[in-house]
């Protein structure tokens, strides 16, 4: 006998970069998980207190989402012509092994004044790993950190080359604060 595929998916643990730096978003403050596919980073930042809003096209991935405590639902397509988080702001955003560069000014745009960014995903290099091996998915070499500080983020941690855990991989990582100027 298998388990349920929501039970399944509540036992896949949040990346350690996110768990290591999620420490930084606003206490209670809300919580972005884009493309988050079956959750886990959603039902962890919810564990910890913020209210989240967890978004992917994936219907099916989102159904184990539904009526979770402090969890609401978003089946958008985030590479669509319309943007669907347009006005909304966040005090934390969690992206995860995604990588849409149309929209990756738009989602830096999300963060709200001392808000705090979450980013890793793969980079050139992994294609030597496995998937995604196109170079539109992958991050060059310094990517986020110089759309990071494009956007007027600033950089708390930064992590870029080969990972072991869970397999090899080339990853590219930051976590980084919108800073209010006027402040």
């Amino acid at each position: 006998m298998t388990a349920p595929a929501n039970v399944l998916h509540a036992m896949i643990a949040p990346s350690p970069w996110v768990v290591r730096h999620a420490l930084e978003i606003p206490a209670g403050g809300r919580a972005l998980d884009l493309a988050c596919g079956s959750g886990r980073h959603a039902r962890w930042l919810a564990a910890s207190g913020h209210p989240v809003l967890a978004v992917d096209r994936d219907a099916a991935a989102l159904a184990g989402l539904r009526g979770e405590v402090g969890i609401e639902v978003l089946d958008a397509d985030l590479e669509g012509e319309i943007w669907p988080l347009a006005g909304e702001a966040f005090a934390g955003i969690v992206v995860t092994n995604y990588l849409w560069r149309p929209r990756l000014d738009d989602v830096l745009a999300l963060l709200a004044p001392d808000g705090v960014l979450i980013y890793e995903t793969f980079m050139v290099g992994h294609e030597a790993y496995g998937r995604p091996s196109r170079p539109e998915f992958l991050l060059r070499p310094g990517e986020l950190r110089e759309r990071a500080a494009a956007a007027g983020l600033q950089e708390i941690a930064w992590f870029e080359g080969l990972v072991a855990e869970p397999g090899p991989a080339m990853r590219q990582a930051i976590c980084a604060r919108r800073v209010d100027a006027t402040a």
